[in-house]
């Protein structure tokens, strides 16, 4: 039992620089995730379709976030090492990766939508009673046309917001996520359903509500890091030239390469699996999606956590501590999948009670009920594998956490759910269920890499 403590159970200081690193990042997360549930409540109100387009623009939408968080994340691999080292110059160099490269994917992202938002929206949709595939179809078009506006304030956010966190700087983030998202959720109410002098726009006005406090977010954070530069000292040149010396841009480029794959691949995955769920009916979509977005309320604290292992582990390797960064590394790991297990409890007690909030049909609010359930069994198995992947990501085993993540997903996850989905006739929500429960597999995975010890290198 001691050599346990010992191992697993860190002290007071220890989880006092842990939850002080996470606790900002999961009230901002918290605070933005409740607001897409008041978001996702409104434009439920308007109807199946409405809620059916909406859901699915995100769904496309989540796979461009997570193509641009990929960006970011590759300079981030090399920045939180840079900044454990006391090197500003080279965790500026990642700064300036950061901008050009999701700036790139955000170019990228729009000509995508423009030239074939259409034919993936219609992906989707399907004959559904009680909805039309079409208006839905004229109310996703609506809806990404505006939102793509947004787009590159938000990539801005992330190559700052990124490199500001790696300083421990995780507050400031916190403070702007948390006025944009106020903003956001006012403005849903009013130009949705055209409060006071407001218009009512329904889909279209949440979709300004979005770009507005996008906006707002960026502007907050870049502001506050050009005027704050003791400590943001990796500002200091960075828009002095453009270059990135060759041998830092090649090893971003050999390490995050894979990672900003994973990332799009990973989401293009999850997209599929979505896909397979849709053939069921647009009732299933719309269960899914009040499923989701209750699930992510939950599933913020062990994201965080999980996030907070890279920049802690990150900064312990790039100082060259390597014992000790393996040792925060298996506290972090039972403390995360500890809280997730408490919050996975209260989610399945009580995740039933958010549905009921819908105007939508009762079959739809019992769907829902159902995956939050499923959802809720495997959180905590989902928090390990979370856990595990920034373990590896920490010391740059990017190539390691592609096979992990995104191949996983194509070659175990979206096949399965293909397979049931088409060819059995099994319920939904015991598809739902075989399908979330292949994370069982990434748990062992997980398990034997993180013991390995192969993630504890110095790369900077």
């Amino acid at each position: 039992m001691a050599e346990f403590k010992k191992k697993y159970i860190g002290s007071k200081a220890f989880y006092k620089r842990y939850i002080f690193l996470a606790t900002p990042m999961i009230i901002q997360n918290a605070i933005t995730n409740f607001v897409s549930f008041l978001d996702n409540i409104m434009v439920g109100r308007l109807g199946a379709d409405s809620i059916c387009a909406v859901s699915t623009v995100n769904q496309l939408n989540f796979v461009f976030m997570l193509a641009v968080f990929g960006a970011a994340s590759a300079g981030s691999i090399f920045g939180a090492q840079y900044y454990g080292k006391g090197d500003h110059k080279g965790h500026m160099y990642t700064f300036r990766f950061k901008l050009y490269g999701t700036l790139l994917v955000t170019i990228l992202g729009i000509i995508a939508f423009k030239l074939f938002g259409s034919q993936l929206i219609s992906l989707f949709l399907t004959e559904s009673e009680g909805a039309s595939p079409e208006k839905a179809l004229a109310l996703g078009l609506q809806y990404l046309g505006i939102v793509l506006v947004g787009l590159i304030p938000f990539a801005v956010n992330q190559a700052y917001s990124t490199n500001i966190k790696e300083t421990g700087q995780t507050v400031v983030p916190m403070v702007a996520g948390m006025i944009a998202v106020a903003t956001n959720a006012i403005l849903d109410y009013c130009l949705i359903f055209g409060f006071g002098p407001f218009p009512k726009l329904g889909v279209a006005g949440a979709a300004i509500a979005t770009v507005i406090a996008r906006y707002i977010e960026a502007s907050i954070v870049v502001i506050w890091a050009h005027t704050h530069r003791s400590v943001n000292k990796y500002l200091e040149g960075a828009y002095v030239g453009f270059g990135i010396p060759k041998d830092i841009f090649k090893s971003i480029m050999i390490k995050g390469t894979p990672l900003m794959l994973n990332e799009v691949l990973w989401a293009a995955g999850v997209s599929a699996v979505t896909q397979s769920y849709s053939l069921r009916g647009m009732d299933v979509l719309s269960a899914l999606s009040i499923s989701n977005t209750v699930a992510n309320l939950f599933n913020i604290v062990f994201i965080q956590l999980g996030a907070c292992i890279s920049i802690i582990v990150g900064q312990h390797l790039g100082a060259g501590e390597l014992e000790e960064a393996k040792d925060a590394d298996n506290k972090m790991i039972v403390f995360s999948v500890f809280c997730c297990t408490i919050m996975a409890i209260i989610m399945f007690a009580c995740g039933g009670l958010f549905p009921q909030i819908y105007n939508v049909d009762a079959h739809i609010r019992s769907l829902a009920t159902s995956f939050i359930a499923v959802a809720a069994v495997w959180m905590p198995f989902c928090s390990f594998s979370h856990c595990s992947y920034f373990t590896l990501r920490s010391g740059g085993k990017t190539l390691v956490t592609f096979l992990f993540d995104s191949v996983f997903t194509w070659v175990v996850m979206a096949p399965f759910a293909f397979v049931l989905t088409r060819y059995t006739s099994i319920g939904i929500v015991w598809v739902y269920f075989l399908v979330q429960g292949t994370e069982l597999i990434k748990n062992i995975m997980g398990y034997f890499m993180v013991k390995s010890n192969v993630w504890l290198v110095k790369i900077v």
